[in-house]
């Protein structure tokens, strides 16, 4: 009985998958973004640079740093590609 259960939840893992068209929710200072996270990067970036504009230098930074850490959720979802089209492209390294 035990192992069907577990058969049940190793189908359901993630495996490291992420998908680009996943969406994330985020809860931000003063704010809260919905969508992918190329998505919420930019409305960060477009929230920081309203911010500096306006003045406030501390919440442009903590924009700033929201950004950052989408655009490094991208650059995540994105190795995966990059590595198979070295592999089709017969640029990646053997083994």
């Amino acid at each position: 009985m035990r192992s069907i259960h577990n058969n049940y939840r190793a189908g359901r893992r993630n495996n490291g998958y992420n998908s680009r068209g996943k969406f994330y929710e985020s809860n931000g200072p003063d704010v809260r973004v919905r969508g992918t996270a190329s998505n919420i990067a930019e409305k960060y970036q477009q929230l920081a640079r309203d911010a500096h504009t306006s003045g406030d230098l501390v919440t442009a930074e903590a924009y700033q740093q929201y950004a950052e850490h989408y655009y490094r959720l991208v650059a995540e979802q994105e190795r995966p590609r990059a590595r198979s089209q070295q592999e089709i492209d017969g640029t990646g390294s053997p083994g």
